[in-house]
């Protein structure tokens, strides 16, 4: 019993830090003009999804990651609001998001375990 609470504690945590680095991106394509078609925690099959505006929000199956597409990441697309079609300095923003919430999440977790 021990050990599946261990696994499942381990597994939310994964999934916060996941969230926490993916929410990074999101934010940084929403506040540069980016359309974000879907914001994911987890790989797979879907369990939970909903619809908000333009994005799709889900929970997926797998808790190996996550992942926010952006449209035009991946194909060239006309939409004036898709990621290819904004400047480099803007792309690197979004594309350093992630990274950058990952730093500030250890920062955070350093100010409230040495208090």
């Amino acid at each position: 019993m021990a050990t599946l609470l261990s696994i499942l504690l381990a597994i939310f945590i994964f999934g916060c830090i996941i969230a926490i680095h993916e929410f990074g991106h999101f934010v940084a394509a929403k506040c540069n003009g980016i359309q974000v078609n879907e914001f994911a925690i987890g790989m797979g099959p879907k369990i939970l999804r909903f619809q908000k505006g333009e994005t799709l929000y889900s929970l997926r199956l797998l808790p190996i990651g996550g992942f926010c597409s952006m449209e035009g990441e991946d194909a060239e697309s006309q939409n004036e609001r898709a990621f290819d079609r904004k400047p480099v300095w803007r792309r690197m923003i979004v594309v350093l998001a992630g990274a950058f919430m990952n730093i500030v999440l250890g920062f955070v977790l350093l100010l409230v375990t040495t208090c």
